[in-house]
């Protein structure tokens, strides 16, 4: 117990340190990937260490090497950060070591997916009897709720996938905006069912109805999949869900969203309007680290029907317990996983109904700030109408936004990433993070400012 302890004080003292550098320190790593390769050393020891030295070469060799993902001037992916009560929360997680497979052996997990599934299915405006479902990250959550559809939509022609596979049965169509994100073809590749039918989407990446309806329309009656979306990586756009869905319901189509982060308009009075309709759909994914702002490894499949998720992802072994009213098993992929319920009950807990809200808004407000900020720039144009928390900006030429890119990336205050939309080379700005302050903005303005300049 002496050497646990001391592991864990030296882990703490390392993690404080980490948390309190965030608002000053420079957002990209200062040492290279061979740099803290040489800082740990490349040999196995030959004998045991002491857990507490082992710890702080850890986090001294690998310090240099972090970027500051956690820091409110990160805009380069949609991460989030991590909400207070969620990072603590989630340090227990790995003190209890609860695998979350089954009610009989962790009651109180069980009890706490319970609770914080009903929460998400309340602030998110969906059916409140739909299973939920606590994944890795919104990849695997859009993979278990396609999975539902899949197998679902095939039952329904008569044809049961989980005895007899996809070889031989009806071929499963699946129709997804021109600009759906890459997880879902990835998710669509793992079920075996290959890129999807792309369909014709307008200047914001959301998709037409009128083209969704001609493409169901001209592939005839079959098993059919639509992937919609809440929030274009690009544009942060909504799919204009009560047309798409009205149109996939007439060619009996299974309707999913992939909502990784912009599901959680939901929650916001403010912002629900950007997801009207979208509680019609059958299966939703989204990804709790992203905009909740829990650790990692969260991801969230919610189906309407639970017993379309349980025979796509249930599973009995004779040593199993299982409960009469089901178990965790029964709604995702893996058997052995953390707890990855109890940060989410957490951050709901402390934040409530309201504080879902103020954080939504307020990642807006900022994303918001950004686009009038960078429209202030002699040559920067702001090229998405910035609906939610993503911005995507020109300057001038490719070349000159490249050029912007790298020279803001050298400067070290802010992370925003390049990426190409509608062939041309832009600044996407994802706005994301709890923590960050309207200063954090300002500094980060300033940055791409210098950068332009």
């Amino acid at each position: 117990m002496d050497a646990r302890e001391a592991a864990l004080r030296q882990a703490h003292g390392h993690a404080v340190r980490w948390l309190a550098s965030l608002s000053d320190r420079r957002v990209p790593a200062r040492a290279s990937v061979d740099e803290i390769v040489h800082a740990l050393g490349v040999d196995l020891p030959d004998g045991p260490g002491v857990p507490a030295d082992v710890v702080d070469l850890l986090a001294t060799a690998c310090e240099p090497g972090l970027t500051a993902f956690p820091s409110g001037r990160f805009y380069g992916f949609v991460v989030g950060g991590t909400e207070p009560a969620a990072l603590a929360a989630d340090w227990l997680v790995s003190a209890w070591d609860q695998n979350s497979v089954m009610r009989a052996a962790s009651p109180a997990y069980s009890a706490v997916e319970d609770i914080a599934g009903a929460w998400l299915l309340d602030l998110l405006g969906l059916p409140g009897d739909s299973a939920v479902g606590f994944t890795t990250g919104a990849t695997m959550a859009n993979f278990t709720c396609l999975a539902a559809g899949r197998d679902a939509v095939l039952r329904r022609a008569g044809w049961n996938v989980a005895h007899d596979g996809l070889q031989g049965g009806p071929a499963v169509r699946v129709l997804a905006g021109e600009d759906r994100h890459m997880a879902v073809d990835l998710a669509l590749r793992y079920l075996g069912l290959g890129t999807p039918e792309l369909v014709e989407a307008d200047g914001q990446g959301r998709i037409e109805p009128a083209a969704l309806r001609r493409a169901l329309a001209a592939g005839g009656q079959g098993p059919t999949l639509v992937v919609l979306q809440a929030g274009d990586i690009h544009s942060g756009g909504f799919d204009p869900f009560p047309e798409a869905i009205r149109a996939a319901r007439e060619a009996d189509a299974w309707v999913h969203v992939d909502g990784a982060f912009g599901l959680w308009a939901a929650a916001s009075p403010a912002y629900a309007h950007l997801t009207a309709g979208s509680a019609d759909a059958d299966s939703w994914a989204t990804d709790a680290h992203k905009t909740l702002n829990v650790p990692y490894d969260c991801g969230l499949a919610l189906v309407r029907d639970p017993s379309a998720l349980r025979a796509a992802m249930g599973l009995h072994g004779d040593y199993l317990i299982q409960h009469e009213q089901g178990d965790p098993i029964d709604k995702v992929p893996e058997l052995s996983r953390r707890g990855r319920a109890f940060p989410v009950w957490a951050a709901l807990r402390c934040l409530g109904r309201s504080g879902v809200a103020d954080l939504v808004e307020r990642l807006c407000r900022h994303a918001s700030a950004f686009a009038a900020g960078i429209a202030g720039i002699e040559g920067a144009t702001v090229l998405n109408d910035v609906v939610f928390t993503q911005v995507c900006a020109e300057f001038g030429d490719d070349a000159r936004t490249e050029q912007v890119l790298t020279r803001l990336l050298d400067d070290g205050t802010a992370w925003i990433s390049g990426s190409t939309w509608h062939g041309r080379r832009v600044m996407r700005i994802s706005v994301s993070n709890w923590s960050t302050t309207d200063e954090d903005v300002t500094r980060a303005l300033g940055a791409i400012r210098r950068a332009a300049g």
